[in-house]
């Protein structure tokens, strides 16, 4: 990346740019919609952040991964959890978010749906 990967700066901001789905890349790569980060004053790395759909891809997959199975195999009380946790990430403000989820977990669109709705109820 910066030919310095043993940076500890970017060794401890990885993570989280990993957890995010985006890229880092030398700051004097980045473009206009990149954040690049600096420690004491120096451009150390720019971050490229994913779109919002590639996000939610991302978000799912690392849901699967936290719950060790697919999401569809999931039981109705665990696949409703979900939806109320991406909900409050706000999976649902992306174009095809329902339909996205609803894939991931098995269900229809309908369902989806159903689930959000209980959430507003309570």
């Amino acid at each position: 990346m910066t030919g310095n990967s043993d940076e500890p700066f970017i060794t401890a901001v990885k993570p989280l740019v990993d957890a995010m789905g985006g890229e880092m890349l030398p700051p004097d790569e980045a473009g206009p919609d990149d954040v690049v980060l600096a420690w004491d004053g120096v451009d150390v790395v720019a971050v490229r952040l994913p779109q919002l759909a590639d996000s939610l891809d991302h978000i799912l997959a690392a849901m699967e991964r936290k719950q060790g199975r697919p999401l569809a195999d999931l039981d109705r009380k665990a696949k409703q959890e979900v939806v109320r946790i991406l909900e409050a990430r706000g999976a649902f403000s992306v174009r095809h978010g329902v339909e996205t989820v609803a894939g991931a977990l098995g269900v229809s669109r309908f369902t989806v749906y159903n689930y959000l709705n209980r959430e507003k109820e309570n």
